[in-house]
């Protein structure tokens, strides 16, 4: 059996959004195909303290803090930041790199899988440099440079246009590097997949390790809070700043799409739901909307939304969004980017609409038809049971490392 050192930028128990909920099951996967060893990037305080460590214990051989987690600030908005952006000295490089390349002889290890690699590309550098012959995987949550790209349409100011394309080139530079520094990139979709092929010059090096849910956590159907209003719409994501991607998808939806519903339905309701989200769109809450904030699970509102909307402008990757709610039997409607890479098809799983009024007019067809509802939530769902279960995770790492014996 493979013996895999992961280390990771992002860790979080419970999971409080898509890249912590990626991490953790990635986690419970590997742990099934190989001797795992973790190595957080995140202090215990930011992981979820005492409860948290022992929960990441209890999924591996061993779990250890790298040197840079000292560093990690306890300020929400510059610890969201060094986790975005993996923003580590040199110093934090250097001391990083001596303690797993120390794990890597005392424990043996065959193999350092990063997590969230996207951001972490100067340790990886590093690493690389400082033992050529290791195995390394890249494991990438996105193609990155898209997810930085994709905001230009809706970016204001030549400034802040400025600035995006100068991240999305240096994201763009990184990717084409790592492709030929590490035995293994991974992709969450077979789009992700082709582009990363694109830029390798060994496209066999390129392997899909898929954004999954683990199904058991979303058996027990919890009670809805107090005073939970139907018909509702619920969103759920990390909001934070102005220019992200939920903020946008939110504001977009508060001043576009929720006029239109409300004309058809006027009691209808809109949930707003995740870190950050009364922040930035607190001002929003009233009779007709509900802004919570981080919550230590989505699925009561979840379980109980009358409708999951997804609607994303700009991102990269596969949404959780939208496993989620299928793995709850909740009907789902997003714009087609919104549910890229997932093998949803429009009118069979989930309803798809790019403009407001049509993207309205998908929301209230899903309160008003529910046998129609019904029957798409229950097709989504056997899908995600069928090919996004912690399962078929664990045969793709198997395959992987299967790729990298001898």
């Amino acid at each position: 059996m493979a013996k895999v050192l992961f280390t990771t930028p992002v860790l979080e128990h419970p999971p409080a959004g898509g890249p912590q909920l990626r991490i953790e099951n990635s986690i419970k996967a590997l742990d099934r195909v190989c001797e795992l060893h973790v190595v957080s990037r995140v202090n215990r305080q930011n992981l979820g303290g005492q409860e948290a460590e022992s929960y990441y214990n209890g999924l591996c051989r061993s779990f250890s803090y790298s040197p840079s987690c000292v560093r990690h600030s306890t300020n929400r908005y510059l610890r969201k930041a060094q986790t975005l952006f993996g923003s580590l000295t040199g110093m934090d490089v250097q001391q990083d790199t001596r303690f797993l390349l120390d794990m890597v002889a005392r424990l043996g290890i065959d193999l350092v899988w990063f997590g969230y690699g996207n951001i972490s590309f100067p340790l990886i550098q590093a690493v690389r440099a400082a033992r050529p012959q290791l195995k390394l995987v890249c494991d990438t949550d996105s193609v990155w440079s898209r997810f930085v790209m994709r905001e230009l349409p809706y970016a204001r100011g030549a400034r802040r246009r400025a600035s995006i394309e100068r991240q999305g080139r240096q994201k763009e530079a990184e990717e084409h590097a790592w492709v030929q520094l590490c035995d293994v990139t991974t992709a969450v979709s077979g789009i992700d997949a082709e582009y990363y092929r694109s830029i390798s010059p060994e496209p066999e090096r390129v392997r899909q390790f898929s954004n999954v849910i683990d199904l058991t956590s979303y058996r027990d159907i919890p009670p809805p809070p107090a005073e939970f209003k139907h018909p509702c719409m619920f969103l759920a994501g990390t909001f934070g700043h102005y220019n992200s991607p939920m903020d946008t998808a939110a504001r977009w939806v508060l001043d576009e799409v929720l006029p239109y519903v409300q004309a058809q339905i006027p009691d209808m309701h809109f949930y707003i739901v995740g870190r950050g989200s009364d922040r930035t769109l607190g001002y929003a809450s009233g009779p007709s909307v509900t802004v919570t904030g981080k919550l230590p699970s989505v699925l009561p509102y979840l379980c109980h939304a009358d409708v999951s909307i997804v609607p994303l402008k700009f991102e990269s990757g596969t949404r959780f969004k939208i496993l989620e709610a299928a793995a709850c039997g909740v009907p789902i409607v997003s714009t087609v980017l919104g549910a890229e890479g997932l093998p949803v098809a429009n009118g069979e799983h989930i309803l798809l609409a790019d403009e407001a009024e049509p993207f309205a007019a998908a929301v209230v067809e899903m309160i008003r038809n529910k046998p129609f509802a019904n029957k798409l939530a229950n097709n989504c769902r056997e899908l995600v049971q069928r090919d996004f279960s912690i399962e078929h995770l664990e045969c793709e790492a198997q395959e992987i490392l299967q790729s990298l014996e001898g």
